[in-house]
């Protein structure tokens, strides 16, 4: 986003798609243009009023992190496979645990479907289209399928909502400004909404989406915010803005997980693991663990270094850091 939240001519939502590019680093600039630039890239294509928000993991497979926060809110997933190897791996179970079943696989360097069907049997993977090796063409794919998203999630009435911030800086002559993604419902110019976890009070002042200023946003919507009443030292990679009652805010969590099949020890008291939720990547130590019906279903209660915001129900990736080729352990159901 280069322009920053000139006040007329505000409009409805249009459509807009979040697509993870995954599997070869800046494969995504064939198809959009770069903007904002840290662990995770983000490049924008718009056509009329259909908009494309691409992330790729740009510190994996050094950060983990890198790869969640790419793909935790993605309505869609690119996938480039030109070796098979742990990162492929590991990415295809990050996926599959996220449930993201909306995909396509771009297979290079003479890897044929054959050689991949026997690695994503039973995994959302099987479910993604595999295409030819064409960015130009991978565009018009995204475009259409951000007209039928988009369309879908502007039709929505809900009334409270929840944005996701993934940076975060200070404009000159407008203040503090949060980037993110709409998580869920709906937001409003000059709503006010919570900063969660830190517990602080603001007002949206404006929103724009692909430089454009808008009334509202919806799920999905990538947006920057102009912000009253709070400064950038009040926010953090994960903090959440929400007018949303449903969520809570905890640092003891307890839930049931579900340990992939891959993963091949019990989870134990006393380790330190990380959750994903939204934007949130945090460490969390172990401290009980109840057996279920076996011990790849435990009921889990973690004690987090920093409060977890979520809405009891919501699922969690979890993650151990120490695991060597696969990292990603499985997922938690949050109480």
């Amino acid at each position: 986003m280069k322009k920053y939240f000139t006040l007329p001519g505000y409009r409805a939502t249009v459509p807009n798609i979040n697509v993870a590019v995954l599997g070869v680093p800046e494969y995504a600039k064939g198809i959009g243009k770069r903007s904002t630039a840290s662990d995770i890239t983000f490049y924008d294509v718009k056509q009329g009023d259909v908009t494309i928000s691409m992330i790729e993991p740009s510190r994996y497979p050094e950060k983990l992190s890198s790869l969640f926060h790419a793909t935790s809110l993605a309505d869609l997933a690119i996938v480039v496979v030109d070796r098979v190897g742990p990162e492929f791996g590991e990415t295809a179970v990050t996926l599959d645990c996220l449930g993201l079943d909306r995909g396509i696989l771009v297979l290079r360097n003479y890897i044929t479907a054959d050689q991949i069907s026997p690695l994503i049997k039973g995994s959302v993977l099987e479910k993604y289209r595999i295409t030819d090796d064409d960015p130009i063409g991978l565009r018009q794919t995204l475009l259409s399928e951000a007209q039928g998203i988009g369309t879908a999630s502007s039709q929505s009435d809900e009334s409270a909502g929840s944005v996701a911030v993934d940076h975060y800086f200070d404009v000159k002559g407008v203040g503090t400004v949060a980037l993110g993604c709409v998580a869920n419902g709906v937001i409003r110019r000059h709503d006010e909404v919570k900063v969660l976890p830190a517990g602080a009070d603001a007002e949206i002042r404006s929103i724009q989406k692909h430089d454009d200023d808008f009334e509202i946003a919806v799920r999905g919507d990538r947006v920057g915010l102009a912000l009253k009443g709070v400064s950038v030292s009040d926010l953090d990679r994960g903090t959440v803005l929400t007018n949303d009652p449903a969520l809570t805010v905890r640092s003891d969590v307890s839930g049931e997980a579900r340990l992939v099949k891959y993963w091949m020890d019990p989870i134990k008291e006393g380790m330190v693991l990380h959750v994903g939720h939204w934007m949130q990547f945090e460490p969390a130590r172990v401290e009980a663990v109840v057996p279920g019906k076996d011990w790849r279903s435990p009921v889990l209660r973690l004690r987090m270094h920093k409060d977890l915001v979520y809405s009891p129900g919501s699922k969690a990736i979890v993650t151990y850091l120490e695991g060597g080729k696969l990292r990603v352990v499985g997922t938690m159901e949050l109480l």
